[in-house]
């Protein structure tokens, strides 16, 4: 086989790759919409104490088992943005949306939208927001700047 026929297969099987993650990624995105649905329509208002809050795997947080039986065998691996709240007179393990979990305040009383375990947004903090501290910079972008680029 002479080289053309080679870039011919390789692109063919590049095509074919592209075409299965778009109809995958759409497939993906409706998954999502109905999720965010449910989320929102079970989502409830409630004040809170936050004790503390890691990213850690789901195992090792003490999540019921239930839980951990129903989330996919990949993500039970993967440290999620795990917060320790205390409701009324109870302390309870929550998951954060990882969108919101760097603006969650530790050791502060908050208002919190939370969905079942999964707490979705921060509608109120009583006292000082604490300042968001700004993400460290990599060597990459450190270099560039002294570039100039």
């Amino acid at each position: 086989m002479t080289w053309y026929w080679w870039l011919i297969i390789v692109v063919a099987i590049l095509a074919a790759i592209a075409v299965g993650l778009y109809f995958l990624g759409k497939k993906a995105e409706k998954r999502k919409v109905q999720q965010d649905a449910a989320i929102a329509q079970t989502a409830q208002t409630v004040s809170m104490l936050i004790i503390d809050k890691k990213k850690m795997k789901l195992k090792e947080a003490g999540l019921p088992q239930a839980v951990i039986d129903q989330t996919p065998k990949y993500m039970r691996r993967v440290k999620t943005p795990i917060v320790k709240v205390k409701v009324g007179p109870t302390i309870t393990t929550l998951l954060c949306a990882p969108e919101i979990y760097d603006e969650v305040p530790v050791k502060k009383e908050v208002k919190a939208v939370v969905s079942g375990l999964y707490l979705t947004a921060i509608k109120g903090q009583h006292g000082k927001k604490a300042p968001v501290e700004p993400k460290k910079e990599g060597f990459l972008t450190r270099m560039r700047k002294k570039a100039g680029m």
